[in-house]
C-alpha cells in the first residue's frame, strides 16, 4: 500500500486529486498539506513534515505562483522561493526513501524561442520568455534534479508539464489569475458588480486580439493522469499531459464558452479595437437570455 504525500494539496490540483481519491475503491493512504502545515522553504520543517508523515510517494505541488504582472515584478522571489521548497522537498524524499516522486513543471518553462510542436525534449533548448524567467528556471532545474538524483541513487524522481489547467478551486484574484478562471472573475464581476449599466449596455473585455490558440485541461482530468503516472510511468523524462493540438482552444472561443456559461448572448463581435500600450483591447458586448 502507497503512503502518498501530496504538497501544495490545497490549490487547483491537489483538491483535484482529493476528489479523484474519494471517488477510489484504491486501499492507497493520501496525505494532502498545504502551506499551513508546513513552509517548505525552510528545511528544518519539510524535514518534520516528512519525519512524521513517513511517506513512500511523493505528488509535489507546492509552488509560489503568481500571474503576469507579478512574475515580471518578482522574478528574483520567485527563483529563489522556488528553488528552496523543490530542493527541500527533493532532498527530504531522497532522505525518506522515497519511491517515487512527480513534481508538477509548467510550459512556461519551455524556450521562449522554439518551434513547434513542442516535446519534452526541448526543455532546455534556450531560455524562457523573460516575463517569468524567474519561476521558468526554478521548474526546469526539477528536470535536473531528478536526473542528478537518478544517476547517483537510482531514484525514480521524475515530473509532468501540463497545459492550461482549470477547474473547480481555482485562484480567481486578478492579480495571480490565468486566462480561464481570469474571465470568469471579470465576467462575474460585471454581473455582479457593475450595478450603473443596463444589461445590454455591459462590454466583456478581453485582451488581445483573441487569435492566439491554447491547450487547456480540466483539473480532475489531470489528476486521474497524475494517478497514472504514479502507478505506470517509470522514467526520470518529463512527461508533458495536455489535450491533442486539434483540441487547441482560440482566445475568443475560451471568451465565448465562459459567456455561455453565464448565459449571456452575444450581439456585437469585436464592437471595438483601441490600441492601448502594447496591448490589443478586443470588446465584446454581451446580454443575458432571458
Amino acid at each position: 500500500m502507497k503512503k502518498v504525500l501530496v504538497t501544495g494539496g490545497s490549490g487547483l490540483v491537489g483538491n483535484a486529486l482529493h476528489t479523484v481519491i474519494n471517488e477510489s475503491t484504491s486501499g492507497d493512504e493520501w496525505i494532502f498539506v498545504g502551506s499551513a502545515d508546513a513552509d517548505l522553504t525552510d528545511s528544518n520543517a519539510t524535514k518534520a513534515l516528512f519525519d512524521r508523515i513517513k511517506p513512500t510517494h511523493v505528488v509535489h505541488l507546492a509552488a509560489m505562483v503568481g500571474g503576469l504582472f507579478h512574475n515580471m515584478n518578482n522574478n528574483l522571489d520567485f527563483l529563489r522561493k522556488n528553488m528552496q521548497i523543490n530542493d527541500n522537498v527533493l532532498q527530504q524524499s531522497y532522505e525518506h526513501d522515497c519511491a517515487k516522486v512527480i513534481s508538477c513543471l509548467s510550459t512556461c518553462i519551455f524556450p521562449d524561442k522554439t518551434s513547434y510542436p513542442i516535446d519534452e525534449t526541448m526543455v532546455h533548448n534556450g531560455p524562457p520568455h523573460p516575463s517569468n524567467y524567474g519561476y521558468s528556471y526554478a521548474k526546469r532545474l526539477i528536470d535536473i534534479q531528478n536526473r542528478g538524483y537518478y544517476e547517483k541513487s537510482g531514484c525514480m524522481f521524475t515530473s509532468i508539464i501540463p497545459c492550461n489547467i482549470f477547474g473547480p478551486h481555482d485562484n480567481y484574484k486578478p492579480e495571480v489569475s490565468h486566462v480561464i478562471p481570469g474571465m470568469i472573475n471579470r465576467m462575474y464581476d460585471l454581473i455582479h458588480t457593475v450595478k450603473d449599466l443596463p444589461e445590454e449596455e455591459k462590454v466583456f473585455v478581453v485582451f488581445g486580439s483573441g487569435k492566439p490558440l491554447r491547450q487547456f485541461i480540466y483539473s480532475i482530468d489531470l489528476a486521474k493522469l497524475i494517478i497514472w503516472v504514479l502507478d505506470n510511468y517509470e522514467s526520470v523524462e518529463p512527461l508533458i499531459l495536455s489535450v491533442d493540438e486539434e483540441d487547441e482552444v482560440s482566445i475568443f472561443d475560451a471568451a465565448m464558452a465562459v459567456a455561455k456559461a453565464f448565459d449571456f448572448k452575444v450581439t456585437k463581435n469585436y464592437l471595438n479595437v483601441l490600441m492601448n500600450v502594447n496591448f490589443l483591447k478586443i470588446y465584446f458586448n454581451y446580454f443575458r437570455e432571458n
